[in-house]
């Protein structure tokens, strides 16, 4: 379940038409060796050409990855309870990725739903989301020693949060692209079981329409670090590299207490920002 989500007025997401094809009943259940650390480092890159689809498969409910899932650039998308196209709270994912697991080279079409669930520490690696759902990720991990790693991909049309961090641990996005989307990553700012949370963001694009690229809570010790991050058509500087807020676990509305650059908490500086 992501956080309640913050104002943003904007256009509303646009919903694709349902695809027909029917889903097998059932969660899928997929096992496999992990991924070397060095494989990760290939093929996707930063502002890449976007994949073109090798077909596609309907998803009814929620496919459980335990190991490595190499879609193979396969287009998956939500039908029947994952069908709703809409951006209510509390969706089940596309995806739901045991501790430790690894998913690649996949493609996430519209329906998204909540797209992917890390339950624990895992690796996204070139995943793509055409049309983001409720969020595009969800990172879920208890432990302080949890690692997510979202490397190469890209996600467009996301209303608010593409990444959302819920749990404890380590979130580090690099390759990236993301575009018309309100916010890259939002450390949960009224989740019930709070947590300090570490972001590093580093040799991504980031293309306007948006809101802000990173928030933090600030009073749980949060940080995020900006590296490398290249703008494009924002000249006015409109959007917010890093706010600050003061998060609860109430389920009230954070309240936001500052932006930009601090040293402590927003770590980065102007020349980490390119603006094209």
């Amino acid at each position: 379940m992501s956080s309640r989500k913050e104002t943003r007025p904007r256009h509303r997401r646009r919903i694709t038409r349902r695809r027909a094809l029917f889903a097998g009943a059932g969660a899928v259940l997929l096992t496999g060796g992990a991924l070397g650390a060095t494989a990760m480092l290939s093929t996707a890159g930063a502002a890449s050409a976007w994949p073109t689809a090798k077909g596609s498969q309907a998803v009814s409910q929620s496919v459980e990855v335990s190991g490595t899932l190499d879609g193979g650039y396969k287009r998956y998308y939500g039908s029947g309870a994952l069908g709703g196209g809409d951006q209510a709270e509390g969706q089940d994912p596309i995806f739901k990725l045991a501790d430790g697991a690894v998913l690649k080279n996949v493609i996430i079409g519209s329906p998204a739903a909540d797209g992917v669930h890390c339950m624990g520490s895992c690796t996204l690696q070139n995943v793509w989301w055409e049309d983001v759902g409720e969020d595009a990720a969800t990172f879920k991990g208890k432990s302080a020693s949890s690692v997510y790693t979202v490397y190469g991909g890209g996600a467009r049309k996301a209303s608010d949060k593409v990444l959302q961090f819920n749990g404890a641990g380590k979130l580090v996005v690099s390759k990236f692209q993301v575009s018309d989307f309100g916010k890259l990553v939002r450390s949960c700012g009224n989740c019930s079981t709070q947590y300090k949370r570490t972001i590093i963001i580093n040799d991504v694009d980031i293309t306007a329409p948006a809101t802000s690229i990173v928030g933090i809570n600030q009073n749980y010790g949060d940080t995020a670090a900006l590296r490398n991050v290249r703008i494009h058509g924002d000249s006015g500087k409109k959007i917010s590299p890093c706010d600050r807020f003061q998060g609860n676990n109430t389920g009230a509305e954070p309240k936001k207490i500052g932006s930009g650059p601090d040293g402590t908490y927003c770590r980065y500086t102007a020349a980490d920002l390119i603006y094209k």
